[in-house]
């Protein structure tokens, strides 16, 4: 199977709401978008990790438009790019909204564990606490809301006053940065 059937299989699969692809995807073009973004962005006031975020969240909540007909990098770096154009028009004083006006909630779910999922809970609870004190403020607070105290997508959203579908890019971001650090402090010990 070649890596464009792979991607195909993976895209078909988050049509179906299917968290593993969405987990896949994300991982696959986060880095790029992020450069991609990190390159265009010469203000300081305009952070491309959040961009990013809110990049994914559009690309999952609008997965069923996508055409397979074009390149998916091309998609999402199309919506990338848009967001980015939006932000700078946002901060030049022009009122354009990058959410939907009904704030609705689209089917990313979190039923199985995902390897990340697997690794996070092995740990020892202190350890695991030093280890999400590494993560970025934003990060450790999506993990300390959903795992801590147990709260869900929804009042996550509602407690930092952010799309769902943000919230939901925000923790499988969290959960993957999280992962790799506890697996390279395993390496080096």
């Amino acid at each position: 199977m070649t890596s464009e059937d792979i991607l195909f299989t993976h895209i078909k699969a988050a049509k179906r709401g299917d968290q593993t692809a969405y987990n896949y995807l994300l991982n696959l073009y986060w880095n790029d978008v992020f450069t991609f973004l990190q390159s265009k962005i010469s203000d300081d006031t305009i952070d491309a990790e959040d961009i990013t975020i809110i990049t994914f969240s559009k690309a999952f909540d609008k997965i069923d438009t996508y055409n397979d007909d074009y390149g998916f990098r091309t998609w999402i770096f199309t919506i990338a790019k848009n967001l980015l154009i939006d932000e700078l028009r946002k901060q030049k004083n022009i009122t354009i909204s990058l959410q939907d006006q009904n704030n609705e909630v689209y089917g990313l779910s979190d039923a199985n564990p995902s390897p990340e999922d697997k690794i996070i809970i092995e740990q020892n609870l202190a350890e695991l606490k030093r280890n999400i004190k590494k993560l970025k403020v934003k990060y450790q607070k999506v993990i300390n809301l959903r795992y801590f105290q147990d709260m869900t997508y929804i009042e996550i959203a509602n407690h930092l006053d952010e799309p769902i579908n943000n919230v939901k890019v925000k923790l499988l971001r969290a959960k993957k940065l999280l992962a790799e650090i506890i697996t390279n402090s395993e390496n080096e010990n």
